[in-house]
């Protein structure tokens, strides 16, 4: 099973073309190399639906949205998250985050975080189905970020990353040697946020956008077919009403849509190369929006939403809820999620939970994800706060 998942993560390309040929265009799943840069380690997030880009500055904003660094209450933040993958099947596959802030003035922060996606351990075999090794594959992301407020209400940021996937490097297939994938990009973001009144309500009302993972095409091999990285546009929006002195609700609400080609079968070239893995970088995220062989509908299709919401009680105890929806012809997954948060003086504990809403099956099912976050605060006496 899991030889089958590498090789499947290898050929991403060639079975998104296949697909589409044989269901004649109506399932048409757009493919990229490395996704596991677009799975949710944020506990808080993945039980609000995976919506991220608007709601309060901690330290996982590196990966949702690197402005919203500038608006965090707490001077340091540090957090941890651990996310077992397919984990009804094998008890080896996990992803974990480490990410840290650090205010350096009152506008100017400085970010970094390591994702490492641990695949387990596998045992190839040759064609006979004798062992020839084992090996452990593995992928991980490294940013560092930075961002300012260019005004009491909006701030910018920008991370950069380095991308390595070694998911069966040394190894030979069909005379082709199998080599680590590695990759550069960067995140572009902005942020917003306003005090309002909503009623007799103290409220906040916060907009976000990241474009991420603008980056180099990656390969496997020397072959000058390369894939497209996940290069993605979100676009949230979130509104925190205070209901009293007690008690706390947000609204979370986000849209993102991939920056990369939709897959076609022309191959106006004749080279064995479907043109949409051919264009660049820029041409693809530009052309993203106007490329869909099935026109304006599967266009509006390509969007995935969000929605999530967040009570806290007394700023110390939370619960969470959301819903994730990705259309039936671009993958189709449905879920709904659910998590509790607490929070202690300088320690934070977030855990969230994934149940599906369809049929399609996630490699998330039913399974606990964990975050911890440690916020300080030098400014104020006493050293730290939560």
């Amino acid at each position: 099973m899991i030889g089958l998942l590498t090789g499947s993560l290898i050929t991403t390309g060639a079975l998104a073309q296949i697909t589409t040929d044989q269901l004649n265009g109506q399932i048409n799943t757009i493919s990229t190399a490395v996704p596991f840069l677009r799975i949710t380690s944020d506990a808080r997030a993945a039980a609000m639906g995976d919506a991220g880009i608007a709601t309060s500055a901690d330290a996982n904003s590196i990966y949702w949205n690197p402005a919203k660094l500038s608006f965090a209450e707490n001077t340091v933040g540090l957090t941890a998250s651990y996310t077992p993958w397919l984990r009804q099947l094998v008890n080896d596959i996990y992803l974990a985050n480490i990410s840290g802030y650090k205010q350096l003035d009152d506008k100017q922060t400085l970010a970094a975080s390591l994702v490492y996606f641990d695949l387990g351990n596998i045992t190839f075999t040759n064609i006979t189905g004798e062992p020839i090794g084992d090996f452990s594959p593995n992928e991980f992301v490294t940013t560092v970020a930075y961002a300012r407020k260019l005004s009491d209400y909006f701030s910018t940021g920008i991370a950069l990353k380095f991308i390595y996937s070694n998911l069966a490097a040394g190894q030979n297939v069909g005379g082709t040697t199998i080599k680590a994938g590695k990759a550069a990009a960067a995140d572009i973001s902005a942020y917003y946020e306003r005090d309002i009144k909503i009623s007799d309500f103290k409220s906040k009302f916060a907009f976000g956008t990241n474009i991420s993972n603008v980056g180099s095409k990656i390969t496997y091999t020397e072959s000058i077919d390369k894939d497209f990285i996940p290069i993605n546009l979100g676009i949230g929006t979130a509104l925190d009403i205070e209901v009293d002195d007690y008690n706390d609700i947000t609204f979370a609400f986000d849209i993102n849509k991939l920056l990369v080609p939709t897959p076609d079968t022309l191959d106006i070239n004749a080279n064995g190369i479907p043109d949409f893995k051919e264009k660049g970088v820029v041409s693809g995220m530009f052309g993203s929006f106007t490329d869909a062989p099935g026109g304006f509908s599967e266009e509006i299709a390509e969007l995935m939403y969000s929605f999530g919401v967040e009570y806290w009680y007394s700023d110390q105890f939370a619960i969470r809820a959301g819903y994730f929806n990705e259309h039936s012809t671009k993958g189709n997954r449905k879920y709904i999620t659910a998590g509790l948060g607490l929070k202690l003086n300088v320690f934070g504990l977030n855990v969230s939970y994934l149940i599906p809403s369809n049929s399609q099956r996630n490699p998330l099912d039913n399974t606990l994800r964990f975050t911890l976050l440690f916020n300080f605060d030098k400014s104020k006496e006493g050293g730290s706060t939560g």
